[in-house]
């Protein structure tokens, strides 16, 4: 019987805000395809705890790294934000999820739509080969309140660098003014053209794919809205052009 946690080991904890953070852990054993997640534990009072986590690295990577928020009385994310150096978590030996690579049909363009914590997918995705093997332009688009929330901007800088002008990133700050920063929410963006407008590049059934993770509402919202251009969800047994994951 294949058993139900690996023991990881803590290397890092990133402090982005007060709330964001992104731990590092090592555990070799746990086998994952980029855009999965898988489940993560700790014993708090007594209890064991475990909640969902996407993977932010390359599954070529060293070392595991999760993206996360501390939620106001969430036990776990609260606790997984004190962790220090050495400790121990336990972490599920292999991958779940649809939101990957294998999953997308054959398309010219694909768009990477984010709030918050749901970019960590992505991240993982876009630090493959395999992704910019399969598609000649990506969009990455995340959504926050705040600049300071706009996070992992190394990694996005490499990438830009690496891949020049097949690396479209596009960012929504709602409650403070940034400089290139959309504002508002990415549904009516793409209603009134804006995303597209701001990206240089048109959402088109016949070109786009679009991976959304998230916020439930946006995902729910920014669906209808890519309905109403000409895109469905996408399928198995019906391709189309919309995947989704929500977040909570």
């Amino acid at each position: 019987m294949t058993e139900k946690w690996i023991k990881g080991e803590v290397v890092s904890v990133k402090h982005w805000t007060e709330s964001l953070y992104s731990i590092r852990i090592a555990a070799p054993e746990v086998k994952f395809i980029a855009g999965q997640y898988t489940k993560i534990s700790l014993n708090i009072n007594n209890e064991e705890i475990a909640r969902p986590y996407s993977f932010v690295n390359s599954p070529n990577d060293k070392f595991l790294e999760f993206y996360s928020v501390s939620v106001p009385n969430g036990p776990l994310s609260s606790a997984l934000q004190k962790l220090k150096n050495g400790d121990q978590i336990n972490i599920g030996p292999n991958g779940n999820g649809f939101l990957i690579l294998n999953e997308i049909p054959e398309v010219e363009n694909i768009w990477m739509l984010a709030t918050g914590t749901g970019i960590g997918p992505y991240l993982s995705i876009l630090r493959t080969e395999e992704s910019w093997n399969k598609f000649k332009k990506v969009v990455l688009v995340h959504a926050v309140r705040y600049a300071k929330e706009l996070t992992y901007q190394k990694t996005i800088s490499e990438l830009k660098e690496k891949y020049g002008e097949r690396f479209t990133y596009v960012t929504y700050v709602s409650r403070e003014d940034t400089p290139n920063s959309l504002k508002g929410r990415i549904p009516e963006s793409i209603a009134n053209g804006t995303l597209q407008q701001k990206s240089g590049i048109e959402i088109l059934p016949k070109n786009s794919h679009v991976m959304l993770c998230g916020n439930p509402a946006m995902v729910k919202d920014t669906t209808i809205q890519l309905k109403n251009i000409g895109l469905k969800k996408h399928r198995r047994s019906s391709p189309g052009h919309i995947t989704t994951e929500n977040y909570w």
